[in-house]
């Protein structure tokens, strides 16, 4: 009896040394709030709608397009963030920095480029109204 509890207390112990923790799946990726959303009064059928991204250290997006309509343009407003835009070089933005993505650019790498602070962009999207799913990642 008393071989079998320290047996399986031997097991528990070596499971739980290869497995280490799990890691948090959210950590490693962006969030991304809403922020604005208007219907152009000029141009029917189009309207703005603008997102934060923030990623903390380290964190990254998965590679992705938007919606086909999409005119982007994106500007950091903390951190540093790297970025690579269909078969552009990849480029790293600093605050106050800003790049843009035209209809249907597939978008490879978009990260903070620290692993010790994080990084904030601001993305303004000029979108069909109808529009209403702004990225999908590329599998």
């Amino acid at each position: 009896m008393k071989l079998r509890i320290i047996a399986a207390a031997a097991i528990g112990a070596i499971t739980t040394a290869i497995a280490g923790p799990a890691p948090a799946h959210d950590a490693e990726r962006e969030t991304v709030t809403p922020k604005f959303v208007q219907a152009i009064a000029n141009i029917p059928g189009k309207s703005i709608r603008v997102v934060e991204v923030d990623y903390a250290a380290g964190a990254s997006s998965l590679p992705h397009t938007h919606a086909n309509s999409a005119f982007i343009y994106a500007y950091v407003l903390s951190g540093e963030v790297e970025s690579k835009v269909n078969d552009g070089e990849t480029r790293r933005y600093k605050a106050g920095e800003s790049w843009f993505e035209a209809p249907g650019a597939v978008h490879s790498i978009s990260r903070n480029a620290s692993n010790t602070a994080p990084a904030k962009l601001l993305a303004v999207f000029v979108v069909d109204t109808d529009d209403t799913k702004l990225t999908t990642p590329i599998k």
